[in-house]
Protein backbone atom coordinates (compact mmCIF):
# COMPACT_ATOMS: atom_id res chain seq x y z
CA UNK A 1 0.00 0.00 0.00
CA UNK A 2 1.44 3.33 -1.42
CA UNK A 3 0.31 7.25 0.13
CA UNK A 4 1.25 10.72 -0.21
CA UNK A 5 1.23 13.39 2.53
CA UNK A 6 1.43 16.89 2.45
CA UNK A 7 3.44 18.14 5.09
CA UNK A 8 0.35 20.57 5.65
CA UNK A 9 -1.41 17.64 7.55
CA UNK A 10 0.67 17.77 10.13
CA UNK A 11 0.52 22.41 10.23
CA UNK A 12 -0.94 23.92 13.78
CA UNK A 13 -1.51 27.59 14.54
CA UNK A 14 -1.44 28.17 17.66
CA UNK A 15 -1.81 32.27 17.17
CA UNK A 16 -3.06 34.22 15.00
CA UNK A 17 -4.91 37.45 14.58
CA UNK A 18 -4.16 41.02 14.88
CA UNK A 19 -1.31 38.86 15.02
CA UNK A 20 -0.03 35.62 16.57
CA UNK A 21 2.48 33.82 18.83
CA UNK A 22 3.52 30.35 19.35
CA UNK A 23 7.32 29.30 20.46
CA UNK A 24 8.65 30.07 16.96
CA UNK A 25 5.99 32.76 15.30
CA UNK A 26 3.13 34.75 15.51
CA UNK A 27 1.21 31.74 14.24
CA UNK A 28 2.19 28.99 13.54
CA UNK A 29 3.13 25.33 12.98
CA UNK A 30 5.71 23.00 14.61
CA UNK A 31 7.82 23.68 11.64
CA UNK A 32 6.69 26.69 10.55
CA UNK A 33 4.28 29.58 11.86
CA UNK A 34 2.39 32.37 10.81
CA UNK A 35 1.03 35.98 12.16
CA UNK A 36 -1.67 37.74 10.93
CA UNK A 37 -1.97 41.94 10.85
CA UNK A 38 -4.08 44.45 9.17
CA UNK A 39 -5.47 44.15 5.07
CA UNK A 40 -4.07 40.67 3.76
CA UNK A 41 -3.48 36.60 3.97
CA UNK A 42 -0.85 35.04 3.44
CA UNK A 43 0.90 31.48 2.95
CA UNK A 44 4.57 29.91 3.07
CA UNK A 45 7.09 27.38 3.97
CA UNK A 46 8.62 27.38 0.17
CA UNK A 47 6.21 30.23 -1.75
CA UNK A 48 3.31 32.48 -0.32
CA UNK A 49 0.31 33.43 -1.63
CA UNK A 50 -1.64 36.33 -0.67
CA UNK A 51 -5.74 37.54 -1.67
CA UNK A 52 -7.94 40.41 -0.74
CA UNK A 53 -6.94 44.17 -0.44
CA UNK A 54 -3.63 45.26 -2.21
CA UNK A 55 -3.99 49.14 -2.64
CA UNK A 56 -0.66 49.51 -0.66
CA UNK A 57 1.01 46.58 -2.01
CA UNK A 58 -0.02 44.45 0.48
CA UNK A 59 0.09 41.29 -1.63
CA UNK A 60 3.32 41.78 -2.33
CA UNK A 61 2.75 40.51 -5.93
CA UNK A 62 4.09 44.25 -8.12
CA UNK A 63 0.89 45.81 -8.44
CA UNK A 64 -1.77 47.27 -6.55
CA UNK A 65 -5.00 45.43 -7.95
CA UNK A 66 -7.01 43.25 -5.20
CA UNK A 67 -7.54 40.15 -6.12
CA UNK A 68 -10.10 37.89 -4.97
CA UNK A 69 -8.50 34.46 -5.32
CA UNK A 70 -4.95 33.82 -4.25
CA UNK A 71 -1.90 35.09 -6.03
CA UNK A 72 1.63 34.35 -5.47
CA UNK A 73 3.78 36.92 -3.35
CA UNK A 74 6.63 37.96 -5.87
CA UNK A 75 9.54 35.44 -5.47
CA UNK A 76 12.31 37.41 -7.55
CA UNK A 77 13.63 38.92 -4.53
CA UNK A 78 14.56 37.11 -2.44
CA UNK A 79 11.18 35.50 -1.10
CA UNK A 80 12.03 31.65 -1.65
CA UNK A 81 12.96 28.88 1.38
CA UNK A 82 10.37 30.88 3.54
CA UNK A 83 9.47 29.59 6.96
CA UNK A 84 7.12 32.32 8.24
CA UNK A 85 4.80 35.12 7.24
CA UNK A 86 3.00 37.85 9.17
CA UNK A 87 0.28 40.50 8.41
CA UNK A 88 0.90 43.73 8.77
CA UNK A 89 -1.55 46.92 9.10
CA UNK A 90 -0.26 47.75 5.77
CA UNK A 91 1.70 45.25 4.30
CA UNK A 92 3.70 41.58 4.90
CA UNK A 93 6.45 40.09 6.59
CA UNK A 94 8.26 36.68 5.36
CA UNK A 95 11.19 34.74 7.27
CA UNK A 96 13.09 33.37 5.31
CA UNK A 97 15.10 29.74 6.77
CA UNK A 98 18.33 31.43 6.53
CA UNK A 99 16.95 33.87 8.99
CA UNK A 100 16.32 36.99 7.27
CA UNK A 101 13.37 38.81 7.47
CA UNK A 102 11.39 40.66 4.20
CA UNK A 103 8.69 43.43 3.92
CA UNK A 104 6.34 44.76 1.48
CA UNK A 105 3.34 47.51 1.03
CA UNK A 106 3.19 50.84 2.70
CA UNK A 107 5.75 52.52 4.37
CA UNK A 108 5.41 55.92 5.32
CA UNK A 109 6.08 55.36 9.07
CA UNK A 110 9.12 52.38 8.43
CA UNK A 111 6.91 49.42 8.04
CA UNK A 112 8.89 47.74 6.39
CA UNK A 113 12.23 48.31 8.74
CA UNK A 114 14.72 48.98 5.68
CA UNK A 115 15.55 52.06 6.51
CA UNK A 116 13.41 54.02 4.18
CA UNK A 117 10.00 55.20 3.95
CA UNK A 118 9.69 54.50 0.59
CA UNK A 119 6.26 51.90 -0.07
CA UNK A 120 7.26 49.00 -2.01
CA UNK A 121 4.57 46.74 -3.83
CA UNK A 122 7.30 43.69 -3.81
CA UNK A 123 9.42 42.17 -1.06
CA UNK A 124 12.28 44.22 0.67
CA UNK A 125 14.76 42.91 3.15
CA UNK A 126 14.04 44.04 6.97
CA UNK A 127 17.76 45.77 7.92
CA UNK A 128 20.17 44.46 10.20
CA UNK A 129 17.60 40.82 11.41
CA UNK A 130 19.81 37.96 10.99
CA UNK A 131 18.97 34.49 12.98
CA UNK A 132 15.79 35.30 13.04
CA UNK A 133 13.40 32.68 14.51
CA UNK A 134 9.81 34.37 14.58
CA UNK A 135 8.16 37.61 13.30
CA UNK A 136 4.88 39.26 13.89
CA UNK A 137 2.87 42.17 13.06
CA UNK A 138 1.19 44.76 14.06
CA UNK A 139 -0.70 48.19 13.15
CA UNK A 140 2.36 50.35 11.63
CA UNK A 141 5.33 47.58 12.12
CA UNK A 142 7.07 44.62 12.48
CA UNK A 143 8.20 42.32 15.15
CA UNK A 144 10.90 39.68 15.45
CA UNK A 145 12.29 37.08 17.78
CA UNK A 146 16.25 36.49 17.38
CA UNK A 147 17.24 32.97 18.36
CA UNK A 148 18.82 34.11 21.26
CA UNK A 149 15.65 34.87 23.09
CA UNK A 150 15.66 38.96 22.44
CA UNK A 151 13.12 40.72 20.46
CA UNK A 152 13.44 43.49 17.92
CA UNK A 153 10.81 46.37 16.42
CA UNK A 154 10.26 48.89 14.07
CA UNK A 155 8.07 51.21 12.68
CA UNK A 156 5.29 53.29 14.51
CA UNK A 157 6.11 53.70 18.16
CA UNK A 158 3.83 56.74 18.57
CA UNK A 159 2.46 55.31 21.91
CA UNK A 160 5.56 53.04 22.90
CA UNK A 161 4.86 49.87 21.03
CA UNK A 162 8.66 49.79 19.86
CA UNK A 163 8.77 48.95 23.88
CA UNK A 164 12.31 50.83 23.61
CA UNK A 165 11.02 53.11 26.55
CA UNK A 166 10.54 56.27 23.99
CA UNK A 167 7.75 56.95 21.66
CA UNK A 168 10.11 57.93 18.29
CA UNK A 169 9.37 55.90 14.85
CA UNK A 170 12.21 53.88 13.55
CA UNK A 171 12.83 53.20 10.73
CA UNK A 172 15.21 49.82 11.38
CA UNK A 173 14.93 47.31 14.17
CA UNK A 174 15.87 48.32 17.15
CA UNK A 175 15.87 46.01 20.52
CA UNK A 176 12.73 45.72 22.57
CA UNK A 177 13.94 46.88 26.06
CA UNK A 178 14.50 43.85 29.12
CA UNK A 179 13.07 41.48 27.39
CA UNK A 180 15.33 37.82 27.46
CA UNK A 181 14.30 34.05 27.11
CA UNK A 182 11.65 35.03 25.03
CA UNK A 183 10.07 31.83 22.74
CA UNK A 184 6.98 33.70 21.16
CA UNK A 185 6.05 37.28 20.15
CA UNK A 186 2.49 38.58 19.01
CA UNK A 187 1.06 42.06 18.09
CA UNK A 188 -1.53 44.67 18.59
CA UNK A 189 -2.57 47.30 16.46
CA UNK A 190 -0.58 49.68 19.12
CA UNK A 191 0.70 47.35 21.65
CA UNK A 192 3.45 43.99 21.50
CA UNK A 193 3.68 40.97 23.27
CA UNK A 194 6.06 38.14 24.40
CA UNK A 195 5.89 35.13 26.09
CA UNK A 196 9.02 33.76 27.80
CA UNK A 197 9.70 30.36 28.36
CA UNK A 198 9.39 30.43 31.84
CA UNK A 199 5.49 30.51 30.84
CA UNK A 200 4.94 34.21 31.64
CA UNK A 201 3.73 37.14 29.38
CA UNK A 202 5.15 40.98 28.70
CA UNK A 203 3.46 43.70 26.83
CA UNK A 204 4.27 47.17 26.43
CA UNK A 205 2.48 49.97 24.40
CA UNK A 206 -0.87 51.28 24.58
CA UNK A 207 -3.08 50.02 27.10
CA UNK A 208 -6.28 51.73 26.56
CA UNK A 209 -9.49 49.09 27.86
CA UNK A 210 -6.60 47.37 29.81
CA UNK A 211 -4.81 45.40 26.42
CA UNK A 212 -1.49 45.13 28.28
CA UNK A 213 -3.58 43.24 31.05
CA UNK A 214 -1.67 44.23 34.01
CA UNK A 215 -4.66 46.08 35.79
CA UNK A 216 -3.79 49.28 34.85
CA UNK A 217 -4.73 51.36 31.69
CA UNK A 218 -1.67 53.16 31.71
CA UNK A 219 0.26 52.85 28.44
CA UNK A 220 3.83 51.56 29.00
CA UNK A 221 6.84 52.19 27.42
CA UNK A 222 8.77 49.47 28.37
CA UNK A 223 7.36 46.04 28.55
CA UNK A 224 5.02 44.67 31.88
CA UNK A 225 4.36 41.60 33.25
CA UNK A 226 0.92 39.99 32.91
CA UNK A 227 0.07 39.27 35.76
CA UNK A 228 -1.40 35.76 37.00
CA UNK A 229 -0.99 33.55 33.75
CA UNK A 230 1.56 30.28 34.52
CA UNK A 231 2.11 27.65 32.23
CA UNK A 232 1.02 29.98 29.23
CA UNK A 233 2.12 28.07 25.63
CA UNK A 234 0.78 30.29 22.73
CA UNK A 235 -0.28 33.74 22.90
CA UNK A 236 -2.81 35.69 20.21
CA UNK A 237 -3.82 39.07 20.01
CA UNK A 238 -6.61 41.11 19.05
CA UNK A 239 -7.58 45.04 18.23
CA UNK A 240 -8.14 45.92 21.93
CA UNK A 241 -6.73 42.53 23.90
CA UNK A 242 -5.47 39.44 24.52
CA UNK A 243 -5.43 35.81 24.82
CA UNK A 244 -2.89 32.90 26.20
CA UNK A 245 -3.84 29.62 26.01
CA UNK A 246 -2.08 27.72 28.87
CA UNK A 247 -0.76 23.77 28.39
CA UNK A 248 -3.93 22.77 30.41
CA UNK A 249 -5.74 23.50 27.82
CA UNK A 250 -7.73 26.39 28.91
CA UNK A 251 -7.80 30.24 27.23
CA UNK A 252 -7.60 33.25 28.90
CA UNK A 253 -8.27 36.53 27.91
CA UNK A 254 -8.27 39.98 28.84
CA UNK A 255 -9.07 44.09 27.93
CA UNK A 256 -11.68 45.24 26.04
CA UNK A 257 -15.41 43.30 25.80
CA UNK A 258 -16.94 45.42 24.35
CA UNK A 259 -18.53 42.74 21.77
CA UNK A 260 -18.32 39.78 23.74
CA UNK A 261 -14.15 39.79 22.53
CA UNK A 262 -13.51 37.54 26.28
CA UNK A 263 -16.15 35.07 25.34
CA UNK A 264 -17.13 35.38 29.15
CA UNK A 265 -20.27 37.28 28.88
CA UNK A 266 -19.24 40.28 31.26
CA UNK A 267 -17.30 43.44 30.35
CA UNK A 268 -14.27 45.07 29.81
CA UNK A 269 -11.42 43.36 32.23
CA UNK A 270 -7.50 44.88 33.30
CA UNK A 271 -6.66 41.59 33.57
CA UNK A 272 -6.82 38.11 32.53
CA UNK A 273 -10.29 35.85 32.68
CA UNK A 274 -10.59 32.30 31.64
CA UNK A 275 -12.83 32.12 29.26
CA UNK A 276 -15.48 29.64 30.18
CA UNK A 277 -16.48 26.19 28.23
CA UNK A 278 -13.12 26.00 26.55
CA UNK A 279 -11.52 22.84 27.38
CA UNK A 280 -9.43 20.32 25.38
CA UNK A 281 -8.18 23.59 23.44
CA UNK A 282 -4.75 22.91 21.27
CA UNK A 283 -4.50 26.44 18.93
CA UNK A 284 -5.95 30.26 19.32
CA UNK A 285 -6.28 33.43 17.45
CA UNK A 286 -7.69 36.47 17.14
CA UNK A 287 -9.81 38.82 14.85
CA UNK A 288 -10.64 42.21 15.18
CA UNK A 289 -13.32 42.16 17.70
CA UNK A 290 -13.46 37.86 17.36
CA UNK A 291 -11.88 35.18 19.15
CA UNK A 292 -10.99 31.99 18.07
CA UNK A 293 -9.79 28.55 19.43
CA UNK A 294 -9.22 24.71 17.63
CA UNK A 295 -9.79 21.81 20.04
CA UNK A 296 -7.67 18.62 19.39
CA UNK A 297 -10.88 17.10 18.43
CA UNK A 298 -10.79 19.38 15.37
CA UNK A 299 -13.44 21.68 16.10
CA UNK A 300 -13.53 25.33 15.66
CA UNK A 301 -15.16 27.63 18.07
CA UNK A 302 -15.49 31.32 17.99
CA UNK A 303 -17.13 34.82 20.54
CA UNK A 304 -17.68 38.19 20.15
CA UNK A 305 -18.69 40.30 17.14
CA UNK A 306 -20.54 38.61 14.41
CA UNK A 307 -22.31 41.00 12.64
CA UNK A 308 -20.84 40.02 9.05
CA UNK A 309 -20.54 36.82 9.74
CA UNK A 310 -17.18 36.59 11.65
CA UNK A 311 -18.11 33.62 14.18
CA UNK A 312 -18.82 31.13 11.43
CA UNK A 313 -21.85 29.85 12.58
CA UNK A 314 -24.43 30.33 9.97
CA UNK A 315 -26.02 33.50 11.76
CA UNK A 316 -24.94 37.09 12.43
CA UNK A 317 -25.36 37.13 16.08
CA UNK A 318 -22.73 38.40 18.30
CA UNK A 319 -22.28 36.01 21.17
CA UNK A 320 -20.46 36.89 24.09
CA UNK A 321 -19.67 32.84 24.89
CA UNK A 322 -17.91 30.62 22.80
CA UNK A 323 -20.09 28.72 20.09
CA UNK A 324 -18.81 25.84 17.52
CA UNK A 325 -18.12 27.36 13.39
CA UNK A 326 -20.21 25.07 11.79
CA UNK A 327 -18.67 21.82 10.57
CA UNK A 328 -20.97 20.77 8.12
CA UNK A 329 -19.21 23.43 5.64
CA UNK A 330 -15.90 21.42 5.35
CA UNK A 331 -14.29 22.28 8.83
CA UNK A 332 -14.13 19.17 10.02
CA UNK A 333 -10.70 17.74 11.14
CA UNK A 334 -8.97 21.76 10.89
CA UNK A 335 -5.26 21.89 12.32
CA UNK A 336 -4.69 25.23 12.04
CA UNK A 337 -7.02 28.75 12.63
CA UNK A 338 -5.88 32.53 12.27
CA UNK A 339 -8.04 35.58 12.72
CA UNK A 340 -8.60 38.40 10.20
CA UNK A 341 -10.52 41.89 10.59
CA UNK A 342 -13.76 40.83 9.83
CA UNK A 343 -13.58 36.71 9.44
CA UNK A 344 -11.70 34.01 10.46
CA UNK A 345 -9.70 31.47 8.32
CA UNK A 346 -8.78 27.39 9.12
CA UNK A 347 -6.81 24.63 7.88
CA UNK A 348 -7.54 20.96 7.09
CA UNK A 349 -5.46 18.51 8.07
CA UNK A 350 -5.52 18.09 3.57
CA UNK A 351 -4.02 21.48 2.56
CA UNK A 352 -7.19 23.16 2.24
CA UNK A 353 -7.97 26.55 3.51
CA UNK A 354 -11.59 27.54 4.70
CA UNK A 355 -12.80 31.25 5.27
CA UNK A 356 -15.36 32.69 6.56
CA UNK A 357 -16.90 36.77 7.21
CA UNK A 358 -16.32 39.86 5.67
CA UNK A 359 -15.90 39.79 1.85
CA UNK A 360 -16.01 42.99 0.35
CA UNK A 361 -12.43 42.76 -1.36
CA UNK A 362 -12.04 39.12 -1.48
CA UNK A 363 -10.49 38.59 1.44
CA UNK A 364 -12.21 35.55 1.83
CA UNK A 365 -10.10 34.55 -1.52
CA UNK A 366 -13.41 32.49 -2.96
CA UNK A 367 -13.51 34.81 -6.17
CA UNK A 368 -16.09 36.44 -4.92
CA UNK A 369 -16.92 39.74 -3.20
CA UNK A 370 -20.03 38.30 -1.27
CA UNK A 371 -19.90 37.78 2.50
CA UNK A 372 -20.19 33.88 4.37
CA UNK A 373 -21.48 33.30 7.61
CA UNK A 374 -20.28 29.76 6.87
CA UNK A 375 -16.95 28.62 5.75
CA UNK A 376 -16.02 28.46 2.38
CA UNK A 377 -12.89 27.14 0.34
CA UNK A 378 -10.42 29.41 -0.47
CA UNK A 379 -9.98 28.75 -4.30
CA UNK A 380 -6.84 26.50 -5.52
CA UNK A 381 -5.06 26.26 -2.01
CA UNK A 382 -4.80 22.34 -1.66
CA UNK A 383 -1.24 22.03 -0.15
CA UNK A 384 -1.35 24.84 2.67
CA UNK A 385 0.81 24.49 5.75
CA UNK A 386 0.00 27.73 7.58
CA UNK A 387 -2.57 30.34 7.64
CA UNK A 388 -2.76 34.11 8.64
CA UNK A 389 -5.38 36.80 8.35
CA UNK A 390 -5.24 40.23 8.40
CA UNK A 391 -7.61 43.69 8.37
CA UNK A 392 -8.70 43.16 4.56
CA UNK A 393 -6.95 40.08 2.68
CA UNK A 394 -5.71 36.35 4.36
CA UNK A 395 -2.36 34.29 3.76
CA UNK A 396 -1.33 30.79 3.58
CA UNK A 397 2.01 29.54 3.31
CA UNK A 398 1.89 26.34 0.61
CA UNK A 399 4.49 23.91 0.16
CA UNK A 400 5.56 21.61 -2.91
CA UNK A 401 6.85 19.05 -0.80
CA UNK A 402 5.58 15.44 -0.79
CA UNK A 403 6.47 12.54 1.25
CA UNK A 404 6.19 9.15 -0.08
CA UNK A 405 6.09 5.80 1.80
CA UNK A 406 5.51 2.32 0.98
Amino acid sequence: MSGRRRLGMWAVVLAAGGVVALPAAATAAPAWETASGSQHTLADPDTAQAWGFNGGGQLGNGTIANSSIPVPVTGATGLTGLRAIAAGGGGGYALRRDGTVWAWGLNNVGQLGNGTTTDSVVPVRVAGLTHVRAIAAGGGGGYALRRDGTVWAWGLNGVGQLGNNTTTDSVVPVRVTGLTDVRAIAAGSFSGYALRRDGTVWAWGLNGDGRLGNGTTTTSLLPVLVPGLTDVRAIAVGDGGGYALRWDGTVWAWGRNNVGQLGNGTTTSLVPVPVPGLTDVRAIAAGASSGYALRWDGTVWAWGRNNVGQLGNGTTTTSLVPVPVSGTTGLIGATAIAGGGGGGYALRWDGTVWAWGLNNVGQLGNGTTTDSVVPVPVSGITSATAIAGGTLAGYAIVSDWDWDWE
